[in-house]
């Protein structure tokens, strides 16, 4: 089974981004989702997860900036505004069956989770 991110690109700073995941199969809708960044040279930190019951957790750097929506079992969007240089990143999706809010608020490694798409890079300028 593969995730699939979408929609990144080059932003303008103070503008916004929608990116899209798609898992290949519903086999995950009982797990959560969520979407994670890494920056060059920095350790790859929680943007925002959503479990199968709509609970959401939203990393501090973006919170008040970014939702993250699920659409259905098997896919999950994250919309941000006003976004900053320091946005910048590879954005990756990332499916578990329940550890990827606590990725997200720093209690558990981003390397427990269970399954991640390839990235998807956001360059904001």
């Amino acid at each position: 089974v593969q995730l699939v991110e979408s929609g990144g690109g080059s932003v303008q700073a103070g503008g916004s981004l929608r990116l899209s995941c798609v898992a290949s199969s519903d086999m995950y809708r009982k797990n959560c989702m969520g979407w994670y960044r890494q920056a060059p040279g920095k350790e790859r930190e929680g943007v925002a997860a959503i479990d199968s019951n709509g609970n959401m957790r939203y990393g501090q750097s973006v919170k008040g900036r970014a939702t993250i929506v699920r659409d259905n079992d098997y896919s999950v969007t994250l919309l941000m505004k006003d976004l900053r240089p320091e946005d910048t990143a590879t954005y990756y999706c990332a499916t578990d069956l329940f550890k990827c809010g606590s990725v997200v608020v720093g209690t558990k490694s981003w390397r427990e989770l269970e399954a991640w798409g390839h990235g998807t890079q956001v360059t904001v300028s």
